[in-house]
């Protein structure tokens, strides 16, 4: 399977009778799956559709699915309403009689509220039900070019991610040969160590001696950390490899990482290993700085 990121934008347009809509469908990193759908009247019930066919898609990542829709104006009937304007017309007839007027002008008539009526279009529930199907469909198109996004964005975040495990493994490796671990090097730190505690100390304490000899042996050993972290790269190499949605089990690995360098920094006692040590951490840092965009 594909590693797929978190992040990615996609559109369509659709249409369908008098309507012609967009979709913009926009995703970001989240810790679980969550769809937040703006969708304009008439449209609602198609939030179930896009919850369903997203959730069959993605499993983390915040998703935000705006549709925006337009209807194409038909035109309006105009009729004149002629009760009323009998009934203006006699009005006119009363008052010209009584007075000195001329008769009222059209625009006069016109003028007058009741006499001429507009009459917007009706929907068409036909129309609506088909502008729905289609608006549906259109959603599926822009899901589906999202999630193509999110998979190349993932492509490339495998092949980083991939580098990065080769640079711990790498650092390990010096850390591993480092001068200090050797053992004349740890021998000749007891040595001084030990050359240390005899000068400063007026009575000679076997007991002492005895800590301070495996204190000094315990902290130049990082055989374990270096075997648990040959043992996190090749869980990491192995999750790479086989995809799918691994961004939790690689960011628990990047936390073992983490862990077991940061134990040999503080065992170390030699400026190299301390330098490698450090360099590893980095690197583990931007190696969870990563995985954190992968779903």
């Amino acid at each position: 399977m594909a590693l797929s990121s978190m992040t990615g934008f996609a559109r369509s347009h659709g249409a369908s009778g008098p309507y012609t809509f967009e979709w913009e469908l926009k995703s970001v990193n989240a810790k679980g799956f969550d769809l937040r759908v703006r969708l304009p009247q008439g449209f609602d019930e198609l939030e179930a559709h896009a919850k369903k066919r997203a959730g069959e898609l993605l499993s983390r990542g915040t998703v935000y699915a705006n549709l925006n829709v337009k209807r194409a104006n038909a035109a309006a009937t105009v009729r004149v309403n002629e009760d009323v304007l009998n009934a203006v017309l006699k009005a006119a007839a009363v008052i010209s009689g009584k007075i000195d007027a001329v008769a009222p002008s059209i625009d006069g008539l016109l003028a007058i509220k009741g006499v001429v009526e507009v009459a917007e279009p009706e929907g068409d529930e036909e129309e609506d039900k088909a502008a729905r199907a289609a608006a549906a469909d259109a959603f599926d198109k822009a899901l589906d070019e999202l999630v193509a996004m999110r998979k190349r964005e993932g492509t490339s975040l495998g092949q980083i991610l991939t580098q990065r495990v080769d640079e711990v493994e790498q650092l390990a490796k010096k850390a591993e040969s480092a001068p200090g671990r050797k053992p004349e090097a740890i021998k000749a730190k007891l040595a001084e160590q030990i050359a240390t505690l005899l000068d400063t100390s007026d009575r000679f304490d076997s007991d002492r001696l005895m800590q301070e000899a495996i204190l000094i042996a315990t902290k130049a050993d990082i055989r374990e950390e270096l075997d648990r972290i040959a043992s996190h790269i090749a869980q990491a190499r192995e999750l790479i490899g086989k995809g799918g949605p691994i961004g939790r089990k690689l960011d628990f690995l990047a936390q073992e990482f983490h862990r077991e360098v940061n134990t040999c920094c503080s065992k170390s006692n030699d400026i190299e290993l301390t330098n490698t040590g450090l360099a590893m951490k980095n690197v583990v840092e931007q190696f969870r700085e990563q995985v954190q965009n992968l779903e």
